[in-house]
């Protein structure tokens, strides 16, 4: 079910998902409520599950994670066992920031995170040993245009 927002809930979130660290008191400011408002309504955003958790953005790269990679698999099978050992393997495999199943001719892409082509090669294996896969490819980012956490309100 949808949540219906205004403006100042608009406001609320497009300040926090720049930067959730912000005092309530900051936050009031900038949204022109009174502090005790402002608290209210970020926890009824929070009750609502607008508002999922709030995290800190890491740089991958200072963590020696530079290399993004999108991997396409198309899967032997279609049936539940083959999904359920997808799903753990994704949830097991930390170097997978992302995953997806899809509509067309792939089955699931990963978005993965390593630190170069050799970090890969690793994760690769690992991956084809618990997941039975008809194809698998990767193709390695180039350069990140854009990449944000950050959803439109």
């Amino acid at each position: 079910m949808q949540y219906e927002l205004d403006t100042i809930d608009r406001s609320l979130l497009t300040i926090l998902q720049r930067d959730a660290s912000l005092s309530v008191d900051t936050l009031s400011e900038q949204v022109g409520l009174s502090r005790n408002a402002c608290w209210r309504r970020i926890k009824a955003l929070e009750r609502a599950g607008v508002i999922k958790g709030r995290v800190i953005l890491v740089d991958p790269e200072k963590l020696g994670l530079g290399l993004t990679v999108l991997v396409l698999i198309r899967s032997n099978t279609h049936d539940a066992r083959s999904m359920n050992d997808l799903t753990r393997a994704v949830q097991a495999m930390p170097e997978i920031v992302g995953a997806y199943r899809m509509t067309g001719d792939l089955d699931y892409v990963l978005r993965v995170r390593v630190a170069d082509v050799p970090a890969y090669d690793a994760f690769y294996k690992r991956l084809i040993a618990r997941v039975s896969v008809s194809d698998i490819s990767a193709s390695f980012v180039m350069e990140e245009i854009k990449e944000t956490t950050a959803v439109p309100v």
